[in-house]
């Protein structure tokens, strides 16, 4: 009991925790103990869906987002298509390729962070760090708005209320993680694998129809013309268009560093199963990018940026009330059919996938936030797990930064997507450069021929990494940065400020608060104990606080009574004589009616004459059963206790008073056999991350 408030605090919590439990374990389920977090690690099967849907759900946007670009050169600039989804299949098994080293060399879950932090110091980590979190709630904006848009051709109750949609789709998903990765994992994957069939099913039948039955295949914009933003590029501008649509296009590579940052959660031999996991999920991704992007070419689909301006049919703008439906639906259409049961199949399939897509920034946020306040960077509370051992305060902390980006940009994709990629290039970027300088390190150590060649091998891959992935970073800079990166790159700059300030803190804190050494005044003990028992009338709580400092054998005991009602004054001096309270009683005047200030100064005083000495305040105070009961109680002691933690060398103490209704609270609370005290399996043993862990080729 820490100044004698912990009752009041814990039964005032005990009141109101009563009245969000149940809907709590309704909605999230029944707390588990900390030392069943192993059973909450997932499979390859379940963790695929979990880490890998955000850059399987890409398929759905990414092939959508390089035709829009380079539909501003009209039709004819289509046929770039199939060499930028080249470029994009070779950047991506780079990148599997690199990150599995990652996977192996770090499994600790620090992923890009880690890397960064270890070999290039801290504020290379801090940038990675800042650059992840920004892509994270990107992810899940982009993810839900691109969903919600899926779904609105379909449901126009959907279209009409875009963000409302958006936005409930964010809480229910933020409720499905809070029930804990492995559970929502399960929920996901029928989806998520549903969707991955689907498109394989619909390359293998396109394949099929167009080359065995030789059959012609149109989207139902195969027949519409594009009336292009600038005709005839050439030379530096269709370069840059281009690049632009292959940065565009590298919106499929968003998630991948998911997978390194969660290789705690896999099971045992976990850097082996979360390597196994990445380069299926990159060989799936890469495969459906392909296979639409080719579909797309054969069915003649089109796009354009501004369809309601730029899109004719007939001879004829098709209007501000047409609706542009995504590649992958118009593919689906043309091949299945519409209205076919495979293409209705699909579509829901891909509408949510989409939502679920967030689940990989749902999982990666959280992780990173706890390793982030282990390391000072974040509030410590970040740090703590929930009730069903996931990271809750993260997971309702990305929810809250994604849903605010849906509201701000009214859940429109095209202008979010714009914000997309910069940091995940970043990061890929610098943890790459981190892992040529890890080899490089071990390297210099180790003797061993084979261990060398293995290392040798990682390094090359990770350097080619390193300057493949820094070009594009390069190029999605140039080319997206006055189309919305800028923002992004302002939301880096924030976290990186906010997360150093932090830091600064807590390092001040500890250094402040470190003990020393040799004596100081925090460990001589005080000359003497002054103690002052607050006294507004005499009743029950009085005479126990009075009896309670009587005990203390403090050197100095008074009461001290605060004068703003003459009459009552008057009445408690009489009282306290009659009763023979042999404790002196002092009033202090308030010709203002206040009843802190005088009390402040008072003790003030006390200190002031002999600093030496130490104050201690107590306090009488009720202890109510009910919330609303706790409004009526306790006001004035509550602002007292405030201003006198500002006041050096006075200690506060509560002296607890059971009312009846306390009583009854205490015997509601023991007939919930299930219930879990606040805090109860918040904190657990923290599993160290080795600064250097073992490396594996």
């Amino acid at each position: 009991m820490v100044g004698g408030r912990a009752p009041i605090r814990t039964l005032t919590i005990l009141c109101v925790s009563k009245l969000t439990d149940v809907p709590k374990r309704i909605l999230i389920g029944r707390a588990l103990r900390s030392d069943r977090l192993g059973e909450t690690l997932l499979p390859k099967r379940i963790a695929l869906p979990v880490f890998a849907s955000d850059p399987l759900s890409s398929v759905a946007y990414a092939p959508g987002e390089v035709l829009l670009v380079l539909s501003i050169a009209g039709v004819s600039a289509y046929h770039f298509s199939p060499w930028i989804a080249v470029a994009v299949v070779v950047l991506m098994f780079t990148v599997v390729a690199s990150y599995r080293q990652n996977v192996h060399a770090y499994p600790s879950g620090g992923g890009d962070y880690e890397v960064a932090n270890t070999n290039l110091g801290p504020k290379a980590g801090l940038t990675v760090a800042s650059a992840l979190l920004v892509d994270y709630v990107l992810t899940v904006a982009v993810s839900i708005s691109s969903g919600i848009e899926n779904l609105g051709s379909a449901v126009p109750f959907v279209v009409e209320h875009k963000v409302l949609c958006a936005v409930a789709v964010i809480v229910l998903l933020t409720v499905m993680n809070l029930r804990g990765v492995k559970e929502s994992g399960k929920l996901f994957a029928i989806p998520t694998y549903v969707f991955v069939v689907g498109v394989f099913l619909m390359i293998a039948w396109g394949a099929f129809r167009g080359i065995v039955l030789d059959e012609t295949m149109k989207a139902p914009t195969a027949d519409y013309e594009i009336k292009p933003e600038h005709q005839g590029l050439a030379g530096f501008a269709l370069v840059f268009l281009l690049l632009r649509a292959f940065s565009s296009g590298c919106a499929a590579l968003t998630g991948v560093e998911a997978i390194s940052n969660g290789v705690p959660a896999f099971r045992k031999p976990k850097s082996k199963n979360a390597a196994s996991t990445l380069a299926l999920m990159g060989a799936l991704a890469v495969t459906m990018f392909c296979g639409i992007i080719a579909l797309a070419m054969t069915t003649k689909v089109r796009m354009a940026e501004n369809p309601a301006k730029d899109l004719f049919h007939n001879g004829a703008s098709v209007g501000a009330d047409y609706v542009q439906n995504p590649v992958i639906s118009q593919v689906a259409e043309a091949v299945f059919g519409n209205g076919s049961f495979l293409f209705i199949v699909l579509a829901a399939a891909t509408a949510l996938v989409l939502f679920l897509a967030a689940n990989t920034a749902y999982n990666g946020f959280p992780l990173l936030g706890s390793i982030l306040a282990q390391d000072r960077y974040l509030p410590r509370q970040l740090h703590t797990r929930g009730d069903r051992l996931a990271f809750s305060n993260g997971i309702v902390l990305l929810a809250g930064a994604a849903a605010l980006l849906v509201v701000i940009y009214g859940a429109d994709s095209t202008r979010l997507i714009q914000l997309y990629i910069v940091g995940v290039f970043v990061s890929f970027t610098l943890s790459q450069i981190g892992m040529v300088r890890h080899w490089n390190r071990h390297l210099r150590k180790e003797k061993d021929q084979a261990k060398r060649r293995r290392m040798l091998r990682s390094r090359a891959i990770n350097t080619f990494g390193a300057f493949f992935t820094g070009l594009v970073l390069i190029v999605v800079l140039v080319t997206k940065f006055t189309h919305g990166a800028w923002v992004a790159l302002l939301g880096m700059v924030i976290f990186y400020a906010t997360m150093s300030a932090i830091r600064r803190h807590y390092d001040r804190v500890a250094e402040e608060i470190a003990a020393p050494e040799t004596p100081s005044d925090d460990s001589v003990r005080p000359s003497r104990v002054h103690s002052i028992v607050l006294v507004s009338k005499i009743h029950r709580p009085t005479l126990r606080a009075l009896a309670y400092a009587k005990l203390m054998r403090s050197d100095t005991l008074e009461a001290l009574s605060i004068n703003v009602d003459p009459a009552e004054t008057k009445a408690l001096r009489a009282e306290w004589e009659r009763r023979g309270i042999t404790v002196p009683l002092k009033i202090l005047d308030s010709p203002y009616r206040e009843i802190t200030r005088p009390i402040i100064e008072y003790v003030k005083g006390l200190r002031k004459e002999s600093p030496r000495d130490v104050v201690s305040v107590i306090i009488p105070e009720y202890v109510v059963g009910h919330w609303y009961e706790h409004l009526l109680h306790n006001q004035s002691a509550l602002r007292l206790k405030g201003r006198l933690l500002f006041t050096p060398g006075v200690m506060v103490t509560s002296v607890p008073y059971q009312l009846d209704s306390s009583e009854a609270a205490k015997k509601r609370a023991r007939k919930r056999s299930e219930w879990n005290a606040p805090g109860a399996v918040r904190r657990g043993p923290v599993e160290k991350r080795p600064k250097e862990p073992t490396n594996k080729a």
